[in-house]
């Protein structure tokens, strides 16, 4: 059975996967750093099952490496990661986006996609750049479950926390802009129109290739 904290009912698990989640984006876990459940234990004041748990689900969310005998580390983030995650993305993300918009116009809902778009512009007008990734990761990923492809979803399912990774470290860019192309990306969906939706993700991610390189050059090995 999941333990949950007596004051919200959240598990001990979601707690553990959100705050080390956090710590990793932020940095206080730095790539390469090792993640020991003891430790961890003790720091967050739960036993090593919620923390082991927590940790295997970063990991199929490509932040956290396993290795037999080793433990958890943070995975190590580079250039070429980002620079591969980009195409990987073009690939696609872009076809997902052109298979919600074919659902959409074929009579499924949207209302999710709109919601966690409004979650997105709310972060964005209030210029939160501890929500903004998350909110932008979450919309991404909305998009690809939009299309009910299982194996899209389980293939892209190890990009996502690196996507929000790559978010938070270029979180100095024009998040107005960024904005401004999810709400045209999703009125595509939303409106049933394939062809637009998917060459404005492909627009959407291709430009947003270089100034991410740009901004991470001096914070990630090459390779």
């Amino acid at each position: 059975m999941v333990t949950t904290h007596p004051d919200n009912g959240v598990s001990h698990v979601d707690r553990a996967e959100r705050t080390l989640r956090a710590a990793i984006l932020d940095g206080t876990h730095p790539p390469g750093s090792r993640l020991r459940e003891r430790d961890l234990s003790e720091a967050l004041g739960f036993s090593r099952v919620p923390v082991r748990e927590a940790l295997s689900r970063l990991a199929a969310d490509g932040l956290v490496e396993l290795s037999p005998g080793k433990g958890a580390s943070v995975r190590r983030l580079t250039l070429r990661d980002v620079d591969e995650l980009f195409d990987l993305r073009l690939s696609l993300e872009v076809f997902a986006t052109r298979r919600a918009a074919q659902v959409s116009a074929a009579g499924a809902s949207t209302a999710r996609l709109s919601d966690l778009m409004t979650v997105a512009e709310d972060a964005t007008r209030r210029a939160d750049v501890h929500e903004i990734p998350g909110a932008n990761t979450a919309l991404h990923a909305e998009i690809v479950a939009l299309t009910g492809n299982r194996l899209l979803q389980t293939t892209l399912q190890p990009s996502l926390g690196l996507v929000q990774w790559v978010f938070t470290l270029t979180g100095d860019r024009d998040q107005s802009v960024q904005c401004s192309e999810h709400q045209d990306i999703c009125a595509a969906i939303t409106e049933g129109k394939p062809d637009l939706a998917a060459a404005l993700a492909y627009t959407h991610i291709e430009m947003g290739r270089a100034p991410s390189l740009a901004t991470l050059a001096d914070v990630l090995p090459a390779d």
